[in-house]
């Protein structure tokens, strides 16, 4: 049993929020910064909230169109939703992936 199935086994509903702590502070997370096509926003931002693990949406001004950020079980997982799941979603031009470094500015 992995740790994140044993912690959530072997607490009550009283420690949800510690649960979400410790589960956000060990699953391997990622920000995609993205670019799409002109007026395509809403269609993809309703792609990304289809695939596992994305844990926020949100459009922006500047350089990128939005930001995604994902969260996975294991390191090869998060690294196949943005590979095979992210980066096929159609309408999309670009990705800027940035990987967070567990347990750093926690």
């Amino acid at each position: 049993m992995q740790l994140i199935e044993l912690i959530i086994f072997h607490t009550s509903a009283h420690h949800s929020s510690l649960i979400l702590l410790l589960l956000n502070m060990i699953m391997p997370t990622a920000y995609i910064l993205l670019n799409c096509e002109l007026g395509h926003e809403n269609e993809i931002i309703n792609e990304l909230k289809k695939l596992p693990g994305v844990v926020e949406v949100e459009g922006s001004y500047g350089v990128y169109d939005m930001i995604v950020k994902i969260s996975a079980d294991t390191m090869d997982k998060l690294k196949e939703t943005i590979t095979w799941h992210v980066r096929k979603i159609g309408k999309i031009k670009s990705t800027l992936t940035l990987i967070v470094i567990e347990g750093q500015g926690t």
